[in-house]
């Protein structure tokens, strides 16, 4: 057979068909025995293929889906505007998820609703422009999301009165100190019952805005600092036009495990700043700073411009609880102390935000 001539072309058009019919028999094959519901419909919105997932899927013998149009696998909803949505999709087509970001249903033959993930794939084939649903049925993983949202609610509440009845309790330990202290005359004794009772208000309103914020994995240590810090300057019956208090704190967010212990120490460096840094009436500042360090860690100061602290002050031999409580909260939050005796006298705590 000569080539260029009929016969000869005849055969090359023969094989070309056959190899075409070969590729359209595996790709039936591959469709039909694909894993999620397959259904190509052409640019007029007809169903011309389906797989027999989607008969399992849709409830649907396929000779009751060929031919038909798409929209009877469509909620009623939401037919009105699934053509529009098909003729975007055909002006620039592309393969793609269906709906990102949207709640997508599909429709069974008994009627019954169901989530579905659908992935668009274009065709273009000489009969003009098809398209590939690849639809993928999503109740289990629905009620399962919903089942673990239940149980984060569920969590939430129990966490919400866990810190409620925490801010509770302490508060009535709180009360009774102060019972126990209308009945104390020696000033030394009431010193430290107050000492106490700052800890422990300290602590509950850690809780209390864990409460009333709802997230119970941090606390925003700038509002605590803005909130507490004064009420406490208070408890000492600090004269205000003596000793000015400044805070300049941006916002860090701190899990509890190192909240309650940085504001335990921040409760600990300005009671000793009010007691010890202005003896006989002096006048002076205490200043707290709060900010965003580098790689997730956070710098908390507390300066003053008192008479500052002796040389011979050793702070590890100190007998001082509150300085011994400084040096073990900081080590309980892995962080870096940083003392300045005087010119202003100042404590700096660096630490890592999460451990």
């Amino acid at each position: 057979m000569e080539e260029g001539s009929p016969a000869a072309e005849a055969a090359e058009r023969l094989k070309v068909e056959q190899a075409l019919r070969k590729s359209e028999e595996r790709f039936r094959q591959v469709v039909e025995s694909a894993p999620s519901a397959m259904v190509m419909v052409n640019t007029g919105g007809l169903i011309e293929m389906v797989n027999a997932q989607a008969e399992r899927v849709f409830g649907y013998d396929r000779t009751e889906l060929l031919g038909k149009p798409l929209e009877m696998l469509v909620p009623e909803r939401f037919r009105g505007h699934h053509p529009g949505l098909r003729s975007s999709f055909h002006a620039t087509p592309s393969s793609r998820p269906m709906g990102a970001g949207r709640d997508l249903f599909a429709l069974r033959k008994d009627g019954s609703e169901f989530p579905v993930e659908i992935g668009l794939n274009p065709m273009r084939t000489d009969e003009g422009l098809k398209i590939l649903s690849a639809i993928v049925d999503i109740s289990d993983r629905k009620a399962e999301e919903e089942r673990i949202r239940a149980s984060l609610r569920e969590k939430e509440m129990l966490l919400g009165e866990i810190h409620h009845r925490v801010k509770n309790n302490l508060q009535i330990i709180d009360s009774l100190l102060d019972l126990q202290s209308a009945r104390v005359d020696d000033p030394a004794s009431l010193a430290m019952l107050r000492d106490s009772q700052n800890r422990i208000r300290s602590m509950a309103f850690i809780h209390q805005m864990l409460y009333q914020s709802k997230n119970f994995a941090q606390v925003d240590f700038s509002h605590f600092l803005e909130s507490l810090v004064p009420v406490l300057v208070s408890s000492y019956g600090v004269d205000p036009n003596r000793i000015s208090l400044y805070i300049d704190a941006v916002e860090v967010l701190l899990p509890i495990n190192a909240a309650i212990p940085c504001g335990l120490a921040v409760n600990e460096l300005v009671s000793n700043a009010l007691k010890h840094a202005f003896p006989d009436g002096r006048s002076g500042e205490i200043r707290i700073e709060l900010k965003q360090g580098d790689n997730d860690s956070a710098y908390l100061a507390i300066s003053d411009n008192g008479i500052g602290i002796p040389e011979d002050l050793d702070f590890a031999l100190t007998s001082t609880l509150g300085l011994q409580l400084v040096t073990h909260l900081v080590d309980q939050i892995g962080g870096e102390l940083e003392v300045r005796r005087a010119g202003p006298t100042s404590f700096g705590i660096r630490f890592p935000i999460h451990r």
